[in-house]
């Protein structure tokens, strides 16, 4: 397979191949037959199935993440970036983590219906809900789906705290919702910003909002009175390590006033999808990132380990720490600031004319 037919054939799209999954018992590969006939491929469109998915909350049981249950709207995710941790997600479905995971998407419309379920549960007990930490809420279809809006008015009309996770500047479509939660301190959003390099982050991840609306959302977040801060993540060993420092100061100029970081991380089948790209968008320099990748990693592509996996370890590691440590202290970034409040939490009148039992 000829990597030159495959730039033409997946624009817009930030894998380049659809990798079999690595549960499926056969392997299938591209071949130019010498006709060119790769080239003449059609584009490939997004497609959405309804997923029908019997509940909303996901229950995690990760010591080293801040939060213990989270809901997403969709599966599979249009933003198409390449080094995405949740690609290999897709392969549970029998679809590639490549092109899959990006053009054939699972939308879950009655997800606001079973999360009110799950919130009147008498059994339930109230901890701030994470939302986008798989998939991204805010990803393009939501503007037809709106499903994401939907789930936010039943966590405001229930008084639930929330999190939430982007890298669409479609969160300001919210802000009516989002800003009177804040003020009940009932919600804190980030923002996701790999690079400032818009060139770069239209190949990193083409549907994106672009880096430098992020940051405008960012700053009408905070405008609107809603906490909002910056991810930096992934962080690129030699791509976008060296705007660390460039990326939080640019965020704490649009309001921000917390920020985190994620090294990149690289599991199951998104290791040769993220080479892959290399070869083509970077060949100069793909040799030398994945050996910072392994120097990072205990000389693996990959560290699926509690407590190293969101950082690394080793010199290189480190030295991101340090740096992204320095930075925050600098910018003065991440003051104390309270929990986000559960004392709320109170299951309002059932809708549709039913009757309320006690």
């Amino acid at each position: 397979m000829s990597l030159p037919h495959l730039t033409a054939r997946i624009k817009g799209r930030g894998a380049l191949t659809n990798v079999d999954g690595r549960f499926e018992s056969h392997v299938h590969e591209s071949v130019d037959d010498g006709w060119e006939t790769l080239a003449e491929l059609p584009a490939i469109h997004t497609t959405v199935t309804v997923d029908t998915s019997k509940s909303a909350l996901n229950y995690i049981d990760s010591p080293d993440i801040g939060f213990d249950r989270s809901i997403n709207a969709y599966r599979g995710c249009e933003h198409g970036c390449i080094y995405c941790f949740a690609r290999p997600t897709h392969s549970y479905l029998g679809l590639s983590p490549g092109l899959d995971f990006e053009t054939r998407l699972f939308a879950k419309p009655n997800a606001a219906q079973l999360l009110e379920q799950e919130l009147r549960h008498r059994n339930y007990q109230c901890r701030p809900i994470a939302i986008g930490t798989n998939t991204d809420p805010y990803q393009p279809i939501d503007r037809q789906w709106n499903i994401t809006r939907q789930i936010l008015e039943v966590l405001a009309a229930f008084k639930h705290p929330v999190t939430i996770l982007t890298k669409s500047a479609l969160i300001e479509r919210d802000i009516d919702i989002l800003a009177p939660m804040a003020a009940a301190n009932l919600v804190q959003a980030h923002l996701s910003v790999t690079t400032l390099n818009a060139p770069l982050a239209r190949r990193l991840e083409p549907r994106a909002s672009a880096p430098l609306r992020r940051i405008e959302a960012i700053r009408k977040l905070n405008a609107a009175g809603i906490p909002t801060g910056v991810m930096v993540a992934p962080v690129i060993p030699l791509l976008t390590d060296g705007e660390m420092e460039s990326i939080l100061k640019a965020c704490v100029d649009a309001g921000a006033r917390s920020a985190g970081y994620v090294l990149l991380r690289l599991p199951h089948e998104v290791k040769d999808l993220f080479k892959e790209w290399l070869a083509i968008h970077e060949p100069l320099k793909a040799n030398h990132v994945m050996s910072l990748v392994r120097s990072a990693r205990d000389g693996r592509e990959n560290d699926p380990e509690f407590g190293s996996r969101l950082r690394g370890t080793g010199a290189y590691a480190d030295l991101i720490a340090q740096r992204f440590a320095r930075a925050c202290k600098q910018l003065l970034l991440n003051p104390p600031r309270s929990a986000l409040d559960t004392t709320q939490f109170c299951a309002p009148p059932p809708s549709r004319g039913q009757l309320v039992l006690f």
